[in-house]
């Protein structure tokens, strides 16, 4: 029995956008973003479709040894780090790299016995985003620890983060870049800055590495631009099922509060998707959805587990109706995030568990 809704994974929508981010940057390696299950698209899936990357990224500690009890074999970095003697020891038997951006971290290091070194490693830099990070004017003296430490082995690299990076032209990202340039012409290690914002745009922060996230899912990361302005390709499509259809009367109130009114008779459709299964609450009385290729509006309030949409213009839609979601050219989930008055990444992040997962390469 097939299960809606469901997310259908597209591997090969996965592979051209690692392709697209090789094209852009063609001297780097690829550090690609898989946190977050892979941004709501299942982490083994994308890390098998993803595996001519050269690293991956998660943030914690926990995903990063998911991936190796699964047979996941390349360097794997921990972006939020670990802060504790027993979770760099699980680290280091993993094979994993927690990325460094504390100075107690460095300390700890400095007298804990791991059972082999930590290798593939980074420093993280604060050049201005204040989250994470080493201040620029101590970042070489924490190098210099850091390369002296027993526990760490190989080479050490540099990592920034661009606040900014989606207002292209902004003059901040430039003074990040500057801090980071004067780095590494001072250490000459490898540095890693771009993300997929400055992927897309910002073709003098490549460097070594990138570190590409959104775009590897077909999504841009600009307010006003979908990923097919940039020739990537959705990874995801969320669909579900017409579940009820009915007609009612002029003045008849659709959904919880009555938020919807008919002004003519008005036929109704009732679609198996909600806020419960991770569909946003916000997109009440905005959005739209695909039936039978054709657009048509979401009614009165997202309920937990249903939506109601107007049927008047599709007199032949039935029970058993694909719904399309987000994920066509002419539905993107950039445009639904903007009607949620949100981002992108937070609609894809929060698909839940109950939502079906499908491979499609078509």
């Amino acid at each position: 029995m097939k299960q809606f809704p469901v997310a259908t994974i597209n591997p090969a929508a996965l592979r051209h956008n690692l392709s697209r981010v090789r094209q852009l940057a063609p001297d780097s390696r690829v550090m690609s973003v898989i946190k977050a299950d892979a941004y709501g698209h299942g982490v083994l899936t994308v890390a098998e479709s993803l595996r001519d990357s050269d690293a991956f990224a998660v943030a914690r500690l926990n995903e990063g040894v998911f991936l190796r009890e699964h047979g996941i074999e390349k360097p794997i970095v921990l972006l939020e780090g670990v802060n504790s003697e027993a979770d760099f020891i699980t680290a280091a038997r993993y094979d994993l790299s927690p990325l460094i951006h504390l100075h107690t971290q460095i300390q700890l290091l400095q007298r804990i016995k791991l059972p082999k070194p930590l290798q593939f490693n980074w420093l993280m830099v604060d050049s201005g985003m204040h989250r994470l990070g080493i201040s620029p004017e101590q970042a070489t003296s924490a190098l210099s620890l850091l390369q002296a430490c027993q526990n760490i082995h190989g080479e050490i690299g540099l990592m920034s983060h661009f606040a900014n990076s989606d207002l292209v032209g902004d003059p901040r990202n430039e003074a990040q870049l500057e801090t980071m340039l004067a780095l590494k012409q001072q250490t000459d290690v490898p540095l890693c800055m771009a993300n997929s914002a400055a992927v897309l745009s910002y073709p003098q922060s490549h460097k070594d590495w990138v570190r590409p996230g959104l775009m590897l899912y077909g999504i841009a990361p600009f307010d006003d631009k979908s990923g097919g302005a940039f020739d990537l390709q959705p990874a995801m499509q969320l669909k579900t099922r017409l579940i009820a259809v009915y007609d009612i009367e002029a003045g008849g109130q659709v959904g919880y509060g009555g938020d919807w009114t008919a002004d003519k008779p008005t036929r109704v459709g009732v679609a198996s998707i909600g806020y419960g299964d991770g569909y946003s609450r916000h997109l009440s009385n905005k959005a739209e959805v695909l039936l039978r290729d054709q657009k048509v509006a979401v009614i009165g309030r997202v309920s937990m587990d249903t939506i109601c949409l107007n049927l008047n213009d599709m007199e032949h839609a039935q029970v058993g109706d694909e719904v399309v979601l987000w994920g066509q050219p002419d539905l993107p989930v950039e445009q639904l995030a903007t009607l949620a008055g949100t981002i992108p990444y937070e609609l894809v992040t929060v698909i839940c568990q109950r939502v079906a997962r499908e491979l499609s390469d078509g």
